[in-house]
């Protein structure tokens, strides 16, 4: 894999996105966006003792120590602060906590979910249109609002009715209404907020013009970026 131009620096967040080669789907069922979720849950720690996929092999009893161990005690490559998956591609706000801890953790996580994609497809190759890309976010006012772009692509894109933003299972904004979720870290996003309902007013003020500009980008631009 190529290096990057601009490395990624501990302690920063960053933007960090892929899509499907040619833009095909990579998730065509719930149990595809559910492996994903329970892969990149799983890489995002530093020191593991198995690869995901042998965790199958483990019975439930010695696979629940093993999940409960790490969320208790293990060190992270990154933290999640929030992400969005759609039919042919995903978005991630994510900090890096370790030396190469983003590389890794996407390395690890779309090595696993393309096995297991091609797999369960009898398929070959690869599903992902080359190395993933990593905006730096320079601000606090950038890191709340590339929030709010990532939770708003499943209405932008037109996925789901606005309606079923707060329970749509694919983005972690049910983790930001769930106090008891461990696979995300909102407080730095919701700590600007008053309350967990001020945010989804924040996220709903937006919808009409990302979903005009998400239009216009289909209709005149071929960008880089996934919607």
């Amino acid at each position: 894999m190529a290096g990057r131009l601009t490395p990624l620096v501990n302690e920063y967040y960053y933007h960090v996105f892929n899509r499907g080669v040619a833009r095909q789907a990579i998730f065509l069922t719930d149990k595809d966006y559910s492996r994903a979720v329970s892969t990149f849950s799983y890489y995002r720690f530093v020191s593991l003792p198995i690869k995901y996929s042998r965790l199958f092999v483990l019975n439930k009893k010695d696979r629940y120590t093993l999940l409960t161990g790490l969320e208790k005690n293990a060190e992270k490559l990154v933290e999640i602060i929030s992400f969005s998956l759609m039919p042919n591609h995903f978005h991630f706000l994510l900090k890096q906590n370790h030396d190469g801890g983003i590389s890794t953790f996407m390395s690890k996580f779309t090595n696993s979910y393309s096995k297991y994609f091609n797999t369960k497809n009898s398929r070959n190759g690869p599903i992902l249109q080359g190395t993933f890309k990593a905006v730096l976010i320079e601000s606090e006012e950038m890191l709340i609002h590339v929030s709010r772009y990532i939770h708003l692509n499943p209405i932008v894109s037109k996925v789901i009715d606005k309606t079923y933003l707060p329970s749509y299972p694919w983005t972690s904004l049910p983790h930001y209404l769930d106090n008891n979720s461990r696979l995300v870290n909102p407080s730095i996003i919701l700590s600007k907020f008053s309350t967990k309902s001020d945010y989804l007013d924040f996220l709903y003020s937006n919808v009409d013009y990302g979903t005009k500009i998400e239009e216009i980008k289909h209709q005149f631009l071929d960008l880089d970026c996934p919607p």
